[in-house]
């Protein structure tokens, strides 16, 4: 003869239900200890379909959050080329100004001196 399988929801004193016996009801036990422990089963039970729901919302909440974050990276990148082509446009933009500024006073420079020599070679 074998052994009963065991079944944590019949204690092992009560006889194990056949195939035909519906197993045990969720309605009112004559059994106040029987009844607290049904009472236990169904608020854990409630509190896991909370937690699964939470679980859920959680991972609408991290797709919603890893959308945004993936827009963030483009707007970014678009961003850093952006600014780059601002720098190297205001670059060449200062390096014109320096050299038109660097030229003309080689120029003013050059005239002041051109004047001095001829007038120091009128004087001879």
């Amino acid at each position: 003869m074998m052994p009963e399988p065991y079944d944590p929801y019949y204690p092992r004193s009560a006889p194990a239900p056949s195939l035909s016996d519906p197993g045990p009801s969720r309605g009112p036990s004559n059994n106040p200890r029987i009844a607290n422990i049904q009472a236990q089963i169904d608020n854990t039970v409630e509190i896991m379909k909370d937690n699964i729901t939470k679980v859920a919302e959680r991972g609408e909440r991290l797709e919603s959050l890893e959308a945004r974050t993936e827009t963030l990276a483009v707007s970014a990148r678009g961003f850093r080329r952006t600014a780059n082509r601002v720098r190297k446009n205001m670059w060449w933009q200062d390096m014109k100004m320096r050299i038109i500024i660097g030229v003309t006073v080689a120029v003013i420079i050059s005239l002041v001196v051109l004047s001095i020599v001829q007038a120091t070679r009128k004087k001879k």
